[in-house]
């Protein structure tokens, strides 16, 4: 079939407008926010011409990849400390941080009968290891050593420790059995606000540190429309809610 020139001229004008404003962004997200952000991403990239490629990895390996180079756009910290510091390294956007979630730590084993809703299965010997991610480079790490210092269970449980490199290895470690029960991030466990599987512990918040997770926009990011567009979307009533329902208190508002 052929189309009539002045039609064909037509078409092009209207598909143009859009492929000028289809980009790529490149962005580098925590492990904890894994499931979540597939989720956001196919969402995404259904309602806008845009498309995203993502990196996850532990917070403290995406600060060091940024600083060696790597191309990214945005960060998604689980963090609030990486982001400030990019920004006062000049690698960041200055005002481009903000809060987009806050997370939650739970004890969890794959294990259907091993943990109750107290956390009571730490003071007993029903365990081998207990996994957490290294603290040194994952904020759930840092959490979870803050929760045993209060419960004055570090000395006896340290022996125990299997340390994943992120907080991703950490879950991995307690699903295969590698370890009995582990910290790992609500999210992880939780879709549409139910548990997936397994026995667990949502640990209460007094135990340890806020985990506030930033996002900050990184010099190559800026002027990005793919970056203001996804910020838009990540602010909507809808992703808040998406956010929500995998374990997290949702921090952005849209501004419309």
């Amino acid at each position: 079939m052929k189309i009539h020139p002045k039609k064909y001229a037509t078409l092009l004008l209207f598909l143009l407008p859009l492929q000028a404003f289809a980009e790529t962004a490149l962005i580098a997200v925590a492990t904890n926010f894994t499931p979540t952000m597939k989720a956001i991403v196919t969402a995404f990239e259904e309602d806008t011409p845009h498309r995203l490629q993502v990196s996850f990895a532990s917070s403290g390996k995406l600060y060091a990849q940024i600083k060696n180079g790597a191309p990214f756009d945005l960060l998604l910290s689980a963090d609030q400390a990486i982001p400030q510091r990019l920004i006062k390294e000049g690698n960041a956007m200055l005002n481009s941080q903000s809060t987009y979630a806050e997370g939650k730590l739970a004890l969890w084993s794959n294990d259907n009968t091993l943990i109750d809703n107290q956390g009571a299965v730490l003071y007993s010997r029903h365990f081998h290891r207990i996994a957490l991610a290294n603290p040194k480079l994952a904020p759930y790490g840092l959490a979870a050593t803050q929760v045993l210092a209060k419960l004055k269970l570090t000395k006896s449980t340290y022996p125990l420790w299997v340390q994943g490199e992120n907080i991703g290895q950490t879950y991995q470690f307690v699903r295969s059995g590698n370890a009995e029960i582990g910290f790992v991030a609500l999210s992880q466990i939780q879709i549409d606000h139910e548990i997936k599987e397994g026995s667990f512990w949502i640990v209460p918040h007094h135990l340890y540190d806020p985990i506030k997770q930033d996002l900050v926009v990184l010099k190559k990011g800026e002027g990005n429309p793919a970056i203001s567009d996804f910020l838009d979307f990540l602010s909507s009533p809808k992703i808040q809610k998406l956010i929500e329902s995998y374990g997290y208190t949702a921090s952005l508002h849209s501004s419309s």
